[in-house]
């Protein structure tokens, strides 16, 4: 029988399945970003080592991709505000997995195309900086066929990745995926010193809302604003929780000038 055919998992001993299970229910309990970092800083280490995570989304052709690093640098935010510094780098690592049948691989960093990337470079956001004291990248992917929209992981990490790695990426990054996908990031402490006085949001929350009173939908102010519908649907969270509301309609009404809401 060919191994291939029958799935990562087909070879695995009983320990290394039990530490699969324990890592997957682990992910499951997941609510939070310091029970991300957590799961993330843990077990998981032990298939996939890395220092940090770079997760890609969007529309990788157009440059319009929403872009998160964990854990963040120190001094920035763990969503750049410009991805463009990444952008290029991303996608060729993108074009580089889907020339590979859209399996997990890996690369030298020194063989991936970052420039200067033995240094760090000045700019919070660029490539050199976030890969800067790592040696390999584990690359894998997801492609929603529903919305045309490609995810792209990679792990840095300090030693190249074996077979194993591949092996447990390719097993793991649903699970990844899915995590993400109900944490919020942390809101950086550089947004809160931008935010206004009366209801504490951030510059681009205050344009989501002014969007949402207009009548607009998630995907149409992700498309308006440049940013993903994942990002916007975040910062609603967010906006819900400092508002102190459980709807768009409640919030809109809340932040309404006081003469449409009858004072």
């Amino acid at each position: 029988m060919n191994t291939r055919d029958a799935g990562p998992l087909s070879a695995l001993s009983a320990e290394h399945l039990s530490r699969y299970y324990r890592i997957i229910s682990a992910a499951i309990g997941v609510h939070g970003f310091p029970e991300l970092l957590s799961w993330l800083q843990g077990e998981l280490q032990y298939y996939l080592p890395h220092q940090r995570l770079i997760v890609a989304s969007g529309d990788f052709a157009s440059h319009r991709i929403d872009l998160e690093v964990i854990p963040a640098l120190p001094g920035a935010p763990s969503r750049p505000a410009d991805p463009r510094p990444l952008s290029t780098f991303l996608q060729t690592l993108l074009h580089r997995w889907i020339e590979g049948k859209r399996l997990p691989l890996t690369l030298d960093i020194l063989e991936s195309g970052v420039p200067d990337s033995r240094s760090p470079a000045d700019a919070p956001d660029s490539a050199a900086r976030i890969l800067h004291g790592g040696r390999c990248l584990l690359i894998h992917g997801i492609t929603d066929r529903r919305s045309n929209r490609d995810s792209l992981y990679v792990m840095l990490g300090s030693k190249r990745y074996s077979r194993p790695a591949l092996n447990a990426m390719q097993v793991l990054l649903p699970y990844l995926d899915t995590t993400l996908r109900r944490v919020a990031s942390p809101v950086p402490s550089h947004v809160h010193d931008s935010t206004s006085g009366e209801w504490g949001l951030s510059r681009r929350e205050q344009e989501i809302m002014k969007w949402v009173r207009l009548g607009k939908t998630n995907l149409e102010i992700a498309s308006i604003l440049g940013i993903s519908a994942f990002t916007v649907k975040n910062h609603m969270r967010r906006i819900f929780k400092t508002l102190g509301v459980a709807s768009r309609v409640q919030a809109a009404m809340k932040m309404a000038p006081p003469e449409e809401r009858g004072e």
